[in-house]
């Protein structure tokens, strides 16, 4: 039933953003923890209410602390349901990005460095555990997902990088929780080493938001892998975050927080029409029994202003620590504190110079479903992933050729329904399908065969076959399907011929490749 306890904050939002799906769906939800009449302590009929079975609030923090395992973190819909609460229904209360710059604008004196106010110096910044997180848990479809990314640092021994792609669901184990389900990994270029990541730039970037957009899936997070083989006998891997080192460095918290930075959430109930972020981090490191775990996190609201505003450096010689840039004439930085317990057991207030980063950060259950979801196919022979040419990967039409012969399903949804094959048909360079692959993305998107057929039988995948059939593997069914059909659609293709230099698909009777004007032999 829709709730009333939000109208307080509607005149302080910003009413004209589109919340996300979820974020609507939530907002409608009642919220409470409803409680079964205890047998023992409840005196009253079986229609009456009492301490011990009235409804909790969804941010009862004596409830989120008995669960199994204890939640550290309210949802972040519970959050705003406490702030609604009151019994002003949060009437003065606004959700405010925080901000460690000079407000522009203060004509009363001359511009930094020669002068500031009050009026337009950033406050100064004590660092707190955040009481709520956007995202509560996240779920990766199936094992196959996951284990496709770590094959690389199986054959490699490098580290590896990728973006993750799927939607935002309700998440029923936390009041008002959100799950971040994951049903691709996308792999952008990189340079990795066993112990670093480069990241390359991605002319491919937007294409590849424009086809998840069209499959019904966003980025929701970035994964990476911190593996170090112990015992390649026994497949162990070694145990080096914990609460001894870190959990995540300086440097991981600094790239999150800019990735978060980049997505954020959009919220009604902010000035700005956004506040915080729901895009996750996923490592995948050794655990206590030095096995690969998967561990999820998100940076606090407080690190995304600290890197958004430029004011948070990494210390190189310790991870786990950062450091707080300190004032120049070209930048103000606000003071930053945080509170530690002395050697006497004392509260006190410490300069972030340097900083503990396990102030800054939020941890995320991750996880795996009893019952695997597939929004994609999975085959015992899959499409190669892009960018792997470092193993002798490649995409091109030989590779999809051959996985065509390996996957002969008279069900054709269940042969295209491939993430990285979806990429490689939009973006080939020898026959980009861009523009006209939107009707097969909607039959992958509703698994729908019937709109799968259809596309099967227009001219583009009748080119895609001739093309695969020039690199000397004969598709199965080529002959029933295509745009044309029949023999003389067969002959036509079988006369065409592939330039060995540029790939280029020449017409029959030529000597001479017409992109690349070299000889056909």
């Amino acid at each position: 039933m829709e709730t009333s306890t939000l109208l307080g904050l509607k005149a302080c939002g910003a009413p004209s953003v589109v919340e996300d799906e979820i974020d609507q769906y939530l907002s409608k939800q009642d919220g409470k923890i409803y409680r079964s009449r205890d047998p023992q302590l409840c005196r009253h009929g079986p229609l009456g209410k009492c301490v011990h079975c009235v409804p909790l609030e969804p941010f009862d923090e004596d409830y989120l602390n008995h669960l199994e395992p204890p939640v550290k973190h309210m949802s972040f819909h519970a959050y705003i349901r406490k702030l609604t609460g009151g019994a002003d229904k949060g009437k003065f209360v606004a959700l405010e990005n925080i901000s460690c710059k000079i407000k522009s604008g203060c004509e009363g004196h001359l511009p930094w460095p020669n002068g500031i106010c009050t009026k337009c110096q950033p406050s100064a910044l004590t660092l707190n555990r955040q009481k709520y997180r956007h995202v509560d848990n996240i779920m990766f479809e199936n094992h196959t997902v996951a284990d496709r990314f770590l094959d690389f640092w199986r054959k490699t021994g490098n580290q590896h990088f990728g973006y993750l792609y799927g939607r935002y669901t309700e998440h029923r184990d936390i009041p008002l929780g959100i799950r971040a389900e994951v049903a691709a990994i996308y792999e952008p270029p990189q340079i990795g080493t066993q112990s670093s990541l480069e990241l390359l730039e991605d002319p491919k970037a937007e294409v590849v938001d424009e086809i998840a957009a069209k499959l019904g899936l966003r980025k929701v997070g970035w994964i990476f892998t911190d593996l170090v083989s112990e015992d390649t006998r026994k497949g162990t891997v070694r145990y080096s975050r914990n609460k001894d080192t870190y959990f995540l460095s300086s440097e991981e918290c600094i790239t999150a927080g800019d990735f978060q930075n980049q997505h954020p959430n959009v919220c009604r109930l902010s000035p700005d029409g956004h506040f915080g972020s729901k895009f996750v981090t996923a490592v995948a490191t050794g655990g206590p029994d030095n096995q690969v775990h998967f561990e999820g996190y998100q940076v606090s609201n407080q690190c995304m202003a600290l890197v958004r505003d430029d004011c948070l450096l990494p210390c190189k010689d310790a991870p786990e620590l950062g450091y707080v840039k300190e004032s120049s004439s070209e930048q103000y930085v606000p003071d930053v504190f945080y509170k530690d317990i002395d050697k006497f057991g004392n509260e006190i207030t410490q300069l972030a110079r340097p900083l503990p980063v396990e102030y800054l950060i939020i941890d995320i259950t991750t996880t795996f479903p009893k019952d695997p979801v597939h929004t994609f196919s999975i085959s015992q022979t899959p499409f190669p992933i892009e960018n792997r040419g470092v193993l002798g990967e490649t995409q091109d039409f030989h590779s999809l050729a051959t996985y065509l012969s390996h996957n002969t399903s008279s069900v054709f949804l269940d042969t295209i329904s491939d993430f990285h094959l979806l990429l490689f048909l939009v973006t080939n360079e020898v026959m980009p399908l861009q523009d006209s692959i939107s009707l097969l993305l909607e039959a992958v998107r509703t698994r729908d065969e019937e709109l799968a057929q259809t596309w099967k039988k227009s001219e583009q995948w009748a080119t895609i076959e001739q093309l695969c059939s020039t690199v000397g593997l004969q598709l199965p069914g080529l002959q029933d399907f295509g745009a044309v059909g029949g023999s003389t659609h067969t002959a036509t293709s079988a006369a065409m011929w592939a330039c060995q230099h540029c790939t280029f698909v020449n017409p029959p009777g030529t000597g001479h490749c017409e992109m690349c004007s070299l000889p056909r032999t």
